[in-house]
């Protein structure tokens, strides 16, 4: 797909509803059901400062610099949202808004090489919106329904779920792979080694397990979910966990045999996952509890929840150290 133009929608330089100064590493919020980005102090639980996005975040994704924060405003049912908000971390403060129009629903996220690439869930389209000319300088067509979440790779190789097309697509270069997986695949995460993406059928309630190397679907199984929503490794790679939003619970998977080790019951609808940057922890949404809870990793239990604002969902975090 060939955008011709890609207009830019530029707001003056917005305040942020209430800030104080950030700790070097902050933990980024989005909070869907109220239009917001919250700034979060990790140690002690505090929000921070507060920016408008666009109609309904759903995730964020921030530059390895942590200074600058991309949000993707997916929207509503009857009102498909087309824009990504660019934040300045570091003065707490939208930059611009970004009009992807004819591209809507923009979903994914990941940052790369200083470039942050984005789903367009509606046109079945990877994207790449770059902060130095402020334009979108890349699009690329999956050929596959409701492309949903994005991870990269190594070399530049992006991996996308598929929600619609019930596959995985492996971009590389000029390059689209569609691999075949279960039903509804929304859940996707890679493998601390790059050697495996794994991703949750949301319609099916099984997992499956791509070979990065081959392109292949090497294992599947079923863990039993309702609507599986976001899949994420732990640091050292041992465990998956996967929330399950109509289930309430965060399912946790040993990652070599692919058991489910233990079902964590949760609040109304888990959805995004975070892991902590000490690996001790991981930072789980409980967008109906309008609060994030804290797993303990090491004895895979709730141990703390904190609130955020009004319907939490995708969470990155702003690493200035």
């Amino acid at each position: 797909m060939r955008i011709r133009e890609i207009a830019l929608s530029l707001t003056v330089a917005t305040a942020a509803v209430y800030a104080a100064d950030l700790p070097p590493l902050t933990l980024l919020v989005g909070n869907k059901d109220e239009n917001s980005m919250v700034f979060v102090d990790p140690a002690t639980h505090k929000v921070l400062g507060k920016v408008p996005t666009g109609n309904a975040p759903h995730e964020i994704a921030a530059s390895a610099d942590g200074k600058l924060a991309c949000v993707a405003n997916y929207g509503t049912g009857p009102a498909p949202g087309h824009t990504l908000t660019i934040v300045d971390v570091v003065n707490q403060r939208v930059l611009r808004t970004l009009d992807l129009t004819p591209l809507a629903r923009p979903h994914g996220l990941w940052f790369a090489d200083g470039k942050c690439y984005f789903t367009a869930e509606a046109n079945r389209v990877v994207g790449r919106y770059d902060p130095a000319s402020g334009r979108v300088d890349w699009v690329m067509g999956t050929g596959q329904d409701r492309t949903h979440m994005v991870v990269g790779g190594a070399g530049g190789r992006l991996y996308t779920a598929n929600i619609g097309g019930n596959s995985i697509s492996i971009i590389e270069g000029g390059d689209v792979v569609a691999v075949p997986v279960g039903k509804g695949p929304e859940a996707i995460g890679l493998s601390p080694d790059g050697r495996e993406v794994w991703t949750a059928h949301s319609g099916d309630g099984g997992v499956s397990v791509i070979d990065t190397a081959a392109k292949k679907v090497v294992h599947t199984f079923s863990i039993g979910t309702k609507r599986s929503n976001r899949l994420q490794f732990t640091p050292d790679g041992r465990h998956v966990l996967v929330t399950d939003m109509e289930g309430n619970a965060l399912i946790v998977i040993d990652a070599a045999s692919r058991n489910v080790v233990k079902r964590i019951p949760m609040g109304r609808s888990p959805e995004g996952i975070l892991m902590a940057k000490d690996g001790a922890h991981a930072y789980v949404a409980e967008a109906g509890e309008n609060r994030l809870a804290v797993i303990d990793l090491r004895t895979l239990a709730v141990a703390d929840h904190f609130q955020t604002g009004n319907g939490p969902d995708g969470m990155a975090w702003a690493d200035r150290r």
